[in-house]
């Protein structure tokens, strides 16, 4: 392509003539773009104009910069890892999570107390400021090397009700949920997901290139009066996994007739 000609700063005329050739399949997923040299060349431009232009793209989240290596496009292939977001149970009554997936820790689990936010004591339907276990696991997928953080959020009223919580707030979940069925509840999950950019401390652990949102998902626990019992937080870079579930019909209430 030549010297470019459109309205605009200089920068966002090459920012977007780099991005025809990226949609266009010039620039091909995972490629690396020309060496800045090349890009001065291509365009007609200075050196601090395709720094911006490559800037603003990585912005966009097209392309990530590899340090040591140059510019690549970013790939728009098939997540990594599919999460499966599925509860099951054993012949032998054992709760079972992941389909039997198995994440390696990357850290030894951090045990804390803490306290509801307005965000967790919605989901909890406690108010803010209530005491709160908490637990932080950093997790890795062997075959994939994808990175989640799964957070367990248990009210001190859930622990003090079920034996042996209080003691072990680092109790895995399937094994949490064993405990509070042993405390007489008939469980049932709820769960939101949505995406959003990370904080800071996230896009380290996670080690997320530039402009990827995570995929934020919060599951509570209910109880047999429908209570929340627990909260767990499961976060993921969304270029890395997808969450699969099984959809079955919730079984419809009898009809009440007049008499």
């Amino acid at each position: 392509m030549s010297e470019i000609q459109r309205p605009g700063a200089l920068y966002q005329q090459v920012a977007a003539a780099i991005r025809e050739a990226i949609l266009s399949g010039e620039f091909e997923p995972d490629a690396p773009l020309p060496s800045e040299a090349q890009l001065i060349e291509r365009y007609k431009v200075s050196r601090p104009t395709v720094r911006n232009a490559i800037a603003a793209l990585r912005a966009e989240g097209l392309i990530d910069v590899r340090h040591g290596k140059g510019s690549f496009v970013r790939s728009a292939g098939l997540p990594a890892v599919t999460i499966q977001r599925r509860i099951g149970r054993t012949t032998g009554g054992r709760f079972t999570t992941h389909d039997g997936e198995v994440w390696n820790e990357a850290e030894e689990p951090k045990t804390y107390r803490s306290h509801t936010t307005q965000a967790t004591g919605a989901l909890l339907e406690l108010d803010e400021e209530e005491a709160l276990f908490g637990c932080d696991r950093l997790l890795t997928d062997p075959a994939t090397g994808t990175r989640v953080i799964h957070r367990t959020l248990i009210p001190f009223t859930t622990a003090e009700a079920s034996p042996g919580l209080a003691d072990a707030p680092d109790t895995p979940p399937a094994a949490i949920y064993g405990l509070l069925a042993k405390a007489g509840h008939t469980l049932w999950w709820s769960e939101t997901v949505r995406a959003r950019m990370p904080l800071p401390d996230e896009r380290a652990a996670l080690r997320l290139p530039d402009a990827t949102p995570v995929l934020h998902t919060a599951r509570v626990t209910h109880g047999t009066d429908d209570r929340p019992l627990i909260l767990e937080e499961l976060r993921v870079g969304a270029d890395r996994a997808e969450l699969a579930y099984k959809i079955t019909t919730d079984q419809q209430p009898a009809r009440r007739t007049r008499t």
